[in-house]
């Protein structure tokens, strides 16, 4: 059994779904390993992590208008220090999770053809956001 881990960093772009499907693979083909599990973890409380479809750009905006939909700026948030995007953030986050595991078959991430793994901004401005990668596998 082997291990392979390192951080990617991604500039993100004000409140939208980066795909990130292949700065992933492109790691994964370099550590080759022909099976095992890919572990991805968001460094962040403000961003978050999931596979969602990659073929038709729609679904993207449709996800970015329903997380508003679900923790809209204007709610009686507490917790304001960085704007009023701060706290929405945090829930869109809680929301959708910042670590997602995926099978590795034949040196290959196991996602389905319409999978895309997705880096999620919930900020109103663009950031440098980590994502730490941990592999096992042989």
């Amino acid at each position: 059994m082997r291990q392979a881990t390192d951080i990617l960093a991604f500039a993100t772009h004000p409140r939208a779904l980066l795909e990130i499907t292949r700065e992933v693979a492109a790691w994964l083909a370099e550590a080759r390993v022909e099976s095992g599990l890919l572990t991805l973890f968001c460094r962040h409380t403000s961003a978050s992590l999931l596979i969602q479809e990659n073929a038709a750009p729609e679904v993207r905006s449709d996800l970015v208008d329903w997380f508003d939909r679900m923790a809209p700026e204007d709610g009686p948030y507490r917790h304001d220090d960085e704007g009023p995007d701060d706290m929405p953030a945090h829930l869109k986050t809680a929301l959708t999770g910042v670590h997602l595991q995926i099978p590795v078959i034949g040196g290959r991430m196991a996602l389905g053809t319409w999978q895309g793994i997705y880096l999620a901004e919930h900020r109103h401005r663009a950031h440098t956001r980590q994502v730490a990668v941990h592999l096992l596998g042989e």
